[in-house]
């Protein structure tokens, strides 16, 4: 005699980013942050958040770039 189950998969829920994100998005705001993020004078790394000049284009701590 064969019996089988089935196992009833649930859903992940999205991050509480993701719904967020998705939220402003939908209000027309710009959640993307591909670029430099502004320090007074400076340009701050997103990634670790080293200070460089405006000149930068390469995060000179941790070798980010915005391509």
């Amino acid at each position: 005699m064969l019996v089988c189950y089935t196992i009833a998969c649930m859903a992940t829920a999205p991050s509480t980013d993701d719904l967020l994100d998705e939220f402003l998005t939908q209000r027309g705001h710009d959640v993307e942050t591909a670029g430099w993020e502004e320090n007074y004078n400076k340009k701050q790394c997103p990634d670790c958040g080293g200070l460089h000049d405006t000149a930068a284009s390469e995060c000179s701590v941790c070798g980010w770039s915005p391509t």
